[in-house]
């Protein structure tokens, strides 16, 4: 990584709220030099838009980047965007052109060119009508960046969750729970929680069924197959213990008995984390080659381009992209 590398940051899809939070952002000012991988004339509408006195510079890779207050240098990495595109809804432009960003910016972490990737939220439907079959950003960093254990992470200051399955149907989740999975997540809890500065990780782990089973009787996944790689990481180890019934295992981190919870899937970790307030809330992809986090919220087409968008989840994500790299 180059000395005083900047943090790059991806606009997101052009039709959502991405332009205003990162616009937001920079006004407020950020604690590092920063890049935006974006549309340089969508920026500046977004600044005319909230009044912001912000110089929008238009540069051709990080490395031009000079910084300095009251300017966004954006880097010219997809082409551009039509001067009609309609706000607030899903279009194949808007994502091309969002998968085009986050892909520059990929490439320039792995390079060393930026510090870090901090993301503005891209809609799935907007890239599936420009003919990318993904599902969302965790897997399009991990394709591209060759990466084969990663995880999702959801963290505010009260919590901390790692899922173990991710985007899929709730029907295909208990086949994807493997001894494999488990342990992987297990393993990339621990190293997220050292990232971010924790010396001894204490990991607990959600079970998959009510009552984490009830030794048997509500299925078979938690004493078959999470309760020994539990085991098999303590043996390697780790401070990991469960698996605990996931209706109260969260209120128990919360409390600050665990620094972190492993989650079977999607929605059991998520709810908790996003009902304490996607405001603060940041998305970290784990086991990357670089250090990418995220806004914890979509791209709300519903107020795009109205002004009212907040950016605290935004700053949030930026300023834990700094507490995770040298």
């Amino acid at each position: 990584m180059a000395e005083h590398a900047p943090v790059g940051i991806t606009m997101g899809d052009a039709a959502g709220i991405g332009p205003e939070i990162v616009v937001k952002a920079c006004a407020q000012g950020l604690k590092a030099p920063a890049v935006v991988y974006g549309d340089a004339d969508t920026m500046r509408r977004a600044a005319a838009l909230l009044g912001a006195r912000l110089e929008i510079v238009e540069i051709a890779d990080a490395a031009q980047a000079r910084g300095g207050p009251g300017r966004i240098e954006v880097v010219s990495c997809a082409a551009p965007l039509p001067s009609g595109l309609p706000v607030g809804r899903a279009s194949a432009a808007a994502g091309q052109a969002a998968y085009d960003y986050l892909c520059a910016a990929i490439d320039d972490a792995q390079a060393g060119s930026i510090r870090a990737i901090v993301t503005a939220p891209l809609s799935k439907h907007s890239m599936h009508l420009a003919g990318i079959d993904q599902p969302g950003h965790t897997e399009i960093l991990a394709e591209r960046s060759h990466t084969a254990d990663f995880a999702m992470m959801l963290a505010n200051d009260e919590l901390r969750v790692l899922l173990v399955t991710i985007h899929m149907a709730l029907a295909d989740v208990p086949r994807a729970i493997t001894p494999q999975a488990e342990a992987r997540a297990i393993r990339l809890a621990d190293r997220a929680c050292r990232q971010m500065g924790i010396a001894k990780p204490r990991i607990a782990v959600a079970g998959l069924n009510p009552h984490a089973g009830e030794d048997g009787k509500f299925g078979r996944e938690d004493l078959d197959i999470i309760a020994p790689a539990i085991a098999q990481a303590r043996a390697g180890g780790l401070d990991a213990s469960g698996p605990w019934p996931g209706d109260t295992i969260f209120m128990r981190a919360r409390r600050g008995e665990f620094d972190i919870v492993v989650a079977q899937y999607h929605d059991q970790g998520l709810i908790p984390v996003k009902y304490l307030g996607v405001d603060q809330g940041v998305n970290v992809t784990v086991g990357l080659p670089f250090v990418r986090t995220s806004v914890d919220h979509g791209t709300a087409f519903d107020i795009a381009w109205k002004g009212v968008a907040d950016h605290a989840s935004l700053v949030a994500a930026f300023d834990l992209a700094l507490a995770m790299t040298p």
